[in-house]
């Protein structure tokens, strides 16, 4: 935009930046878009249909957080059914943009596991959204407190990851060394055993035996395998 101005020293030229030319301006140097308005949307999930998402909903309110009707997404299914493939989280996805807020009221509301929580997070952080968790005291899990958060409760998963498996394999060489047999019980008897070796070593096939026995093939192939008792 160009003014003309009159004064003692003739006329005079300033040239004005337009409102949106100053924005275009203020983004390049910051990033952000100064038109923006940060929305907050909120994500429920239940577990099921006999649990009601709605308490969720009025526990992100208390918290200070408004959010419009429009902008909360609720769903019913499982905890241990991946992020990615909740249907729920994917409309949700379709209408964050950068700059959005997301809260929920806690971890296990953005996965499965700590694995599927940190890979959401993260996702969410590189399309510029925040993400608040209400049992964590409602810290931006994007911003290095929150990252410093995750990194706690990460290391406390694979902590107890790594103590079950232990705990596993040293429960199986306690078993195997006191001379228990490990797996599911056998189906035939140690007598039915040593019929079906009999059987196979007089020229029976292995299909034979199966039905004869009334059991299936994979049954009569571990007691052909298996070792005399």
């Amino acid at each position: 935009m160009v003014r003309f101005r009159t004064g003692r020293n003739g006329l005079s030229i300033n040239y004005l930046e337009p409102v949106s030319n100053r924005c275009m301006i203020l983004d390049n140097i910051s990033g952000q878009n100064c038109n923006a308005v940060t929305r907050t949307f909120a994500y429920a999930r239940v577990s099921t249909v006999e649990q009601d998402p709605e308490n969720q909903i009025r526990e992100i309110a208390a918290a200070g957080f408004a959010v419009e009707p429009h902008r909360i997404i609720t769903e019913t299914v499982s905890g241990s059914q991946a992020i990615a493939q909740r249907k729920g989280f994917a409309r949700l996805l379709d209408k964050m943009e950068r700059g959005d807020v997301l809260v929920v009221t806690k971890l296990d509301r953005l996965g499965r596991d700590a694995i599927d929580v940190s890979t959401t997070v993260a996702k969410l952080e590189v399309l510029g959204i925040r993400v608040h968790c209400l049992a964590l005291g409602g810290v931006d899990l994007t911003s290095s407190a929150g990252k410093l958060t995750m990194g706690v409760i990460n290391a406390v998963a694979q902590f107890e990851r790594d103590l079950l498996i232990e705990r596993t394999q040293s429960g199986l060489a306690r078993a195997k060394a006191q001379g228990k047999t490990l797996g599911r019980p056998s189906t035939l008897s140690a007598d039915q055993q040593a019929l079906v070796r009999e059987k196979i070593a007089n020229g029976a096939t292995v299909s034979s035996i199966a039905r004869e026995m009334g059991t299936s093939r994979q049954t009569i192939m571990r007691a052909r395998d298996s070792e005399p008792k």
